[in-house]
């Protein structure tokens, strides 16, 4: 059974919607075990994350990268990067901003950046657009075409995880499975090195 965490911070409730999808996908994978963890609880015991295999990232964008309180939770893992105590963990990213662009990307280069820093592996979104299938862009999966992580859009107008598009909805879990499906891989490709 391999391990991963869901990690997210959320003030007002859209990443927290679009992490238990994440995490739905993810628990649908045979093998794999998700557990979800709020960022700032995780602030003052980072070591906590030796538990797991991998991660999948959540913060909403701000002013073009990731909430303060996410940022503290980096910055709290600084003790186990001295020893690189993260090295050939699996991991990825997602964030939601109100806005289509809202410079989300910005987001997900610090999660990869930090991932990187840590020795990390970093999975993107291989979730090919649905729209280009003739399916309706409200309705499509990556409908926002992210390939660094998933990004997802919620309206000012609907806190509390209201404010999606259905195909960014549909678009969580799958990135969700597809993490798990990729940790599962992963572990079996060091496995068979191992063996």
């Amino acid at each position: 059974m391999k391990n991963l965490a869901v990690i997210y911070h959320s003030a007002h409730g859209n990443t927290q919607r679009i992490a238990h999808l994440v995490t739905e996908g993810a628990a649908s994978v045979p093998g794999v075990r998700v557990q979800l963890l709020r960022a700032e609880d995780l602030v003052e015991h980072p070591e906590q994350l030796l538990a797991f295999d991998g991660f999948v990232f959540g913060s909403p964008t701000y002013l073009g990268g990731v909430s303060g309180t996410f940022k503290s939770f980096m910055d709290a893992t600084g003790r186990l990067w001295k020893t690189h105590a993260l090295k050939g963990k699996l991991a990825s990213g997602f964030t939601v901003s109100a806005l289509p662009s809202g410079d989300k990307q910005s987001t997900l280069i610090s999660m990869f950046v930090f991932a990187m820093q840590h020795g990390m592996y970093w999975v993107g979104n291989a979730i090919l657009p649905e729209q280009h299938r003739g399916v309706p862009v409200e309705e499509a999966a990556n409908r926002l075409g992210s390939w660094s992580g998933l990004m997802a859009q919620a309206g000012h107008s609907a806190p509390g995880g209201r404010g999606f598009a259905p195909g960014d909805l549909k678009t969580a879990r799958l990135f969700g499975e597809n993490i798990a499906k990729a940790l599962v891989c992963v572990s079996c490709a060091s496995e068979v090195a191992a063996a």
